[in-house]
């Protein structure tokens, strides 16, 4: 028998099925406020995660400082900082600093200038006349490949000019041909292990548009530098009017070139076999050998010392030139440089008295 009760949408059920459906869905009712109960358990416990992760990991980092930017405070990390006042980091304050020769009693060099950086602790170790400007021979190339790696692209592909004949004759090169093509990168491997000229030009006409301009702009990154006994005239370093750099100088440079790994791949290297093409498409395989005794065996460094690299340099007016990069047993790094040595032999010799000052 159905019930005769006129509410809306009850009429069509007994007062059985009627309870059964108001059953249901009260349990559904139920289902649902259990679940939104869950919900809310649950974001209140991410929330009270986050909470945690915020005061015990980052909050409880947390100092208060009572003598704000105290470099020696360990909020900062620094417990040996070159400074102790209150004041804003100066421009030389991670630069090894000297205005005056340092131990020249104990080592004696024939060669005009020498020194000896501990680029760790920075400290001039020694120093022998590092300030007065002098011819460099090779060791422009510093410059050269530090200007190349912060405005070209390594893997560029380049097309050898005419350009790249425009140096002295019997000069060392790579022997690079007009028409060649071969990328940036092979080019920086030749400017410092085989110490190209004719990579040097190459390298400055392609990152400048010209090589006057990329000279241009050697000049303006030593003076950012504060290289300021510096004055570039070409990329290579071959004599010119008006070309010369500092002992100190070079330090500068190349402590700077020295973030780069590219840079530091290519000083560690005692040759490099590169494969690029002639202008009639054919191969060329080369093999560009460091011009560095070291590497060679025709120099051996003190036992207590590690060559990691370097730069040479050579010319009738700037004697035998080296800036080499060197680690002590426990891997701390010394940057050494001799400018104006009178024969290769010297260089070598007197660079090894340099390197003895390096202490384990």
């Amino acid at each position: 028998m159905r019930c005769t009760d006129n509410f809306s949408g009850q009429s069509q059920y007994t007062e059985r099925e009627w309870a059964r459906i108001l059953a249901k869905e009260a349990e559904e009712k139920k289902k649902q406020r259990g679940l939104l109960f869950i919900l809310l358990a649950l974001l209140l416990a991410a929330l009270l995660m986050v909470f945690l992760v915020y005061y015990f990991v980052f909050r409880s980092h947390d100092y208060e400082l009572t003598r704000p930017f105290q470099k020696t405070d360990s909020v900062y990390g620094i417990q040996n900082g070159l400074q102790l006042s209150d004041t804003a980091k100066t421009f030389a304050s991670d630069l090894c600093v000297t205005d005056e020769n340092v131990n020249l009693d104990a080592v004696s060099i024939g060669a005009y200038e020498g020194a000896l950086f501990n680029l760790n602790d920075r400290e001039v170790e020694y120093a022998k006349d590092i300030f007065t400007p002098r011819s460099p021979a090779s060791l422009t190339k510093i410059m050269t490949a530090l200007v190349a790696l912060k405005y070209g692209n390594p893997d560029d592909m380049v097309t050898v000019t005419e350009t790249a004949l425009d140096i002295e004759y019997g000069s060392s090169v790579c022997d690079i041909k007009v028409g060649d093509q071969l990328s940036l990168k092979q080019l920086l491997y030749g400017l410092l292990i085989a110490s190209g000229n004719d990579a040097a030009m190459m390298i400055a006409e392609h990152v400048s548009g010209s090589v006057d301009q990329f000279v241009a702009l050697m000049n303006q990154e030593a003076q950012a530098l504060g290289a300021t006994g510096t004055h570039f005239s070409n990329p290579h370093g071959l004599t010119a009017q008006d070309h010369y750099t500092t002992a100190y100088d070079l330090y500068l440079m190349f402590r700077e070139a020295m973030k780069y790994d590219l840079f530091m791949d290519i000083i560690n290297r005692k040759n490099y076999y590169a494969e690029y093409t002639r202008i009639d498409g054919s191969a060329v395989a080369v093999t560009w050998e460091s011009t560095n005794h070291y590497f060679t065996g025709e120099a051996q460094a003190p036992d207590n010392v590690i060559v990691y690299g370097g730069k040479t340099g050579t010319t009738d007016d700037a004697g035998a030139c080296l800036t080499l990069l060197s680690k002590d047993l426990y891997g701390n790094p010394y940057l050494s440089v001799i400018m104006h040595a009178s024969t290769k032999d010297d260089l070598y010799t007197e660079m090894n008295q340099i390197l003895t000052m390096i202490e384990n």
